[in-house]
């Protein structure tokens, strides 16, 4: 997995304006089983993909916080929302709020979350290759091949199974 972790970046950056591209056509023209595709495509490779032996998202990238997110985290620890926030997160230059520092503070040496039942959207849902309407999130898509090994996979065999 380390020789992956390490090649992704520049294996992502050589496909950036391809897979760019190809974005672009599937915006104007989104397949009709786009949706049916890529819940396929996600579920094979996470048949395949063990996230325990990478944990790369939580290693480089926070998650955005919401309301929500903080809310239900805070009360785990039972602690109130702004003790958390003031403990664990800041607000970026979107407004938003994110962790204070990477590697995310709930990651265990053994790439296990310390808050996995109650982690963030963002966390549950990452890399977002099974999101409804996919080709609203290209973008985010694009940053997440060069993060996530499964999310380059997928999109690699999405190239090759949506003919444009």
């Amino acid at each position: 997995m380390d020789e992956i972790l390490r090649d992704l970046p520049q294996r992502a950056k050589e496909k950036h304006s391809g897979n760019k591209k190809f974005f672009a056509k599937l915006k104007k023209r989104p397949p009709k089983d786009l949706d049916y595709t890529m819940q396929e495509l996600h579920d094979a490779e996470f048949e395949r993909t063990d996230c325990l032996t990478c944990a790369n998202c939580c290693k480089t990238t926070g998650p955005l916080f919401t309301n929500v997110d903080i809310n239900r985290i805070s009360k785990h620890f039972r602690m109130k929302p702004s003790q958390f926030i003031d403990e664990y997160l800041r607000v970026d230059e979107e407004n938003d709020y994110v962790l204070q520092n990477v590697p995310c503070s709930f990651l265990g040496a053994d790439n296990y979350c310390s808050i996995y039942e109650v982690r963030p959207k963002a966390c549950r849902e990452f890399p977002h290759t099974d999101r409804k309407r996919f080709q609203q999130i290209t973008n985010l898509t694009l940053k997440n091949v060069a993060i996530c090994p499964a999310a380059y996979n997928i999109v690699e065999e999405m190239k090759k199974s949506i003919k444009f």
